[in-house]
């Protein structure tokens, strides 16, 4: 079992930053990768940025060149820049164990125009 809790959402207005934070607990040792999912309203949930046990990251195409992932022992984090009203969402942080996929319950980032 792992537990994760976000932290770092809110508003902020177009084309500035923010950095999310996740902590993760509880069978960490088992993390294969971390990483980010977003919901914005009336859309599919979609897969932002991860990073490997590894160090290896991956972007969606929305966020290359705007957000950062990092990973800090049993944290991960997502520096977020020039943010658009695009960004708009509820950011999901999520850990893969095994075959496993545990999620943390969410934190909204609003970004206005």
């Amino acid at each position: 079992q792992v537990q994760l809790v976000e932290s770092g959402g809110g508003l902020v207005q177009a084309g500035g930053s923010l950095r999310l934070s996740c902590a993760a607990s509880g069978n960490i040792f088992s993390i294969n990768v971390m990483g980010w999912y977003r919901q914005a309203p009336g859309k599919q949930r979609e897969l932002v940025a991860y990073i490997t046990s590894g160090g290896s990251t991956n972007y969606a195409d929305s966020v290359k060149g705007r957000f950062t992932i990092s990973r800090e022992n049993a944290k991960v984090y997502l520096q977020m820049n020039s943010l658009n009203v695009e960004d708009t969402a509820v950011y999901y942080c999520y850990a893969f164990v095994g075959a496993m996929n545990y999620w943390g319950t969410g934190i909204l980032v609003t970004v206005s125009s």
